[in-house]
């Protein structure tokens, strides 16, 4: 399934996305996205029902898709997880992960203007595998970190370069607001394939940055939730940013970053695509 959170004339409200061009909504089924997958084991028939039924389907072009979770627990971001990203970095293959967090802030929705920090000339744009936390639980073993998973986005750790290299710490250059964008939808682990099998690509203004597969992850989706879980709970609703592939617009030569005007599009194949403009603060 496809599960998206959306916006027409109403308040926001989960919705199953039959086709890609049609969406049924759930608020009678559950509230917001975040109790749709808590409840999940409960409320997924109900949700194949609406599926099948249409009853109240709208047209998808015609409603706003907002980020899939709009305000997660956690967000929880890996780095130089490809190995092609890590030669163009010059730095050396991690022996141990390296995660660091993004703001609730940061959150933005799969089409909307991502916006480039006042006085920037460094903002990055870094397609990444996105996964939403299904299932809470600490220590979870590297073999059980699939039954965890509720499902998968399309991301971009929007990245400004300057504010990430000022210390050995990424947080602050990876927190502006709007440099969080997530989507189309959350499509479900069972719907999903092998995710550790599937094209990644980034273009932006038509020209392809970034093209590779996630079967090059250093550390797959499960060594992150096995690693992770040893220090934290993780919920329902958590995101994981899994890491991007080389041809970052900073190690291109020259650089090759982001500016107002310019439109970015990342896709994962079997998981749709999320693009946006960029706009000055």
């Amino acid at each position: 399934m496809k599960l998206a959170t959306f916006i027409n004339s109403a308040l926001p409200q989960p919705g199953v996305v039959v086709d890609e061009t049609t969406i049924v909504p759930l608020g009678t089924v559950a509230p917001d996205m975040m109790s749709l997958i808590a409840g999940w084991e409960a409320l997924h028939p109900a949700v194949a029902t609406a599926a099948a039924e249409r009853e109240g389907a709208l047209d998808l072009a015609a409603v706003r898709l907002l980020a899939p979770v709009p305000r997660p627990g956690k967000i929880l971001a890996i780095g130089l997880n490809y190995a092609d990203h890590i030669a163009e970095t010059g730095m050396q293959t991690p022996a141990h992960q390296i995660w660091f967090t993004k703001p609730g802030t940061a959150v933005n929705g799969p089409y909307d203007d991502i916006v480039i920090p006042r006085g920037s000339m460094m903002t990055d744009y870094e397609v990444e595998l996105v996964v939403v936390i299904g299932k809470r639980g600490r220590h979870i073993a590297k073999d059980d970190a699939a039954a965890h998973v509720f499902g998968y986005c399309v991301g971009n750790d929007v990245s400004e370069r300057v504010w990430q290299r000022l210390t050995p710490q990424f947080t602050l250059g990876k927190g502006f607001d709007t440099h969080a964008p997530f989507g189309p939808w959350i499509t479900t682990a069972d719907a999903a394939g092998d995710v550790h099998a599937l094209g990644i690509r980034c273009m932006v203004d038509g020209d392809i940055r970034q093209d590779s597969n996630t079967q090059h992850l250093i550390f797959s989706v499960w060594d992150q939730i096995a690693e992770l879980s040893k220090v934290m709970t993780l919920e329902p609703g958590d995101v994981i940013y899994t890491g991007t592939p080389g041809g970052v617009g900073a190690a291109r030569k020259p650089p090759a970053m982001l500016h107002p005007g310019m439109t970015v599009r990342c896709e994962i194949d079997g998981l749709g695509s999320i693009e946006a403009r960029c706009t000055a603060e």
